[in-house]
């Protein structure tokens, strides 16, 4: 199973604001450029998180990005689960259904699979995935622009 590229900008936005100093807000600019990721993607991305409650997000002057104690707490299954939707992983159901489908037995095997997916993924944590080495990467993250070329010896 392949998570979509939405879930992946989505849980690398919630793992760099669970690094940020409590009173730090971060601008989804500044988030995007330091994990390569495009704007846009990453706007959308915080926006998801914020209808979550994950996010706390202030617009305007001032305004920024900081994890929610709910997005502090959260497990990178019910994340994951939210943002991936129910759909199958195969598409029985799809414009053309599949002829298979009454009497097919791989659905529910697909099924159970995606939930034991899930379920390993309930087992960790936003602030486990934030543990050293991981977190002093994210917060060594620059955008390429800003990034200081090494001093000549």
């Amino acid at each position: 199973m392949r998570l979509t590229a939405f879930t992946d900008i989505s849980l690398r936005i919630v793992m760099r604001l669970a690094v940020a100093d409590a009173d730090e807000l971060l601008t989804t600019r500044t988030v995007a450029d330091a994990l390569a990721v495009p704007y846009t993607h990453a706007a959308k991305a915080v926006a998801r998180l914020s209808e979550l409650g994950l996010v706390e997000a202030r617009r305007g002057r001032g305004g920024g990005m900081q994890l929610a104690a709910r997005g502090r707490a959260a497990t990178v299954g019910s994340i994951v689960r939210a943002l991936e939707g129910g759909d199958d992983v195969v598409g029985c159901e799809d414009a053309v259904p599949c002829p298979l489908r009454a009497a097919c037995r791989l659905r529910g095997a697909l099924r159970q699979a995606q939930e034991a997916f899930y379920a390993a993924l309930d087992d960790v944590t936003v602030a486990s995935l934030v543990e050293a080495p991981t977190g002093p990467v994210l917060l060594s993250l620059t955008p390429p622009g800003e990034r200081t070329a090494p001093l000549a010896k």
